[in-house]
């Protein structure tokens, strides 16, 4: 079939080939979207089903439910980018506490399946920063996955500010040769070609006019979000 319209398009005047080629792109474009539009129909019926047999009482920040949102919004991006919608940015004042707590409870279970002892710290009081939850939550979930997944038996994700900024940072323990290698792939302006997570994370950092960095650590790897504060507690 291929063959035979290209036989028929060099046949043609250049207009018309160039008519039938915008044609066939449009068809193969066509049955793309509704191949992804079947795709995203089918993944929202079991997130529903999923969300529908939790407890009644099961708290908001649960593991499981805050997963559930997470994907669902997600899910949501991914239609609207297959359909042409505009991506609605809503921007929020979000706690980093309870981004990474909430983070934390999401990557508890995944950590304890592989062996990873997985640590929470913080530095001082709560810390607030304006942008998107889900775009932040993501963020994070990429981090505590990598290093889950690549960083050795121990993985430490704290927060600390640092004048007009909070940094989230996830260490792991990860070898020091597999962290020097991550860091050379690493540019400087935070894009990086170690996976779709960190290229995610790098451009969440930037959209909240933050960046991202990751560097070798003492036994392992660091990875850095760094983001502009809102306001700090008590200055409600």
């Amino acid at each position: 079939m291929a063959v035979e319209l290209a036989e028929l398009a060099a046949g043609l005047p250049v207009a018309a080939s160039l008519a039938l080629a915008g044609g066939i792109t449009s068809l193969r474009e066509g049955r793309r979207r509704s191949a992804l539009n079947e795709a995203v129909h089918e993944l929202r019926r079991p997130l529903q089903a999923l969300s529908l047999s939790l407890p009644a009482d099961a708290p908001a920040a649960a593991p499981v439910e805050s997963s559930l949102r997470l994907a669902a919004v997600a899910l949501d991006r991914l239609d609207r980018e297959i359909n042409g919608a505009s991506l609605e940015e809503v921007t929020t004042e979000v706690s980093v506490r309870d981004l990474v707590e909430e983070a934390v409870r999401r990557w508890g279970g995944a950590a304890r399946s592989n062996g990873v002892s997985l640590e929470m710290r913080r530095n001082g009081a709560d810390s607030w920063v304006e942008g998107g939850r889900f775009d932040l939550a993501q963020a994070l979930d990429n981090l505590l996955s990598n290093a889950i997944e690549h960083g050795g038996e121990r993985v430490r994700i704290a927060w600390r500010r640092e004048g007009a900024w909070v940094r989230v940072s996830v260490t792991d323990s990860g070898s020091s040769t597999k962290a020097k290698v991550a860091g050379r792939r690493l540019r400087l302006d935070g894009r990086c070609n170690r996976g779709h997570g960190l290229r995610v994370v790098g451009r969440i950092a930037r959209r909240h006019g933050g960046s991202f960095s990751l560097c070798r650590a003492p036994h392992g790897a660091e990875a850095s979000l760094r983001l502009p504060l809102r306001r700090q507690v008590g200055e409600r």
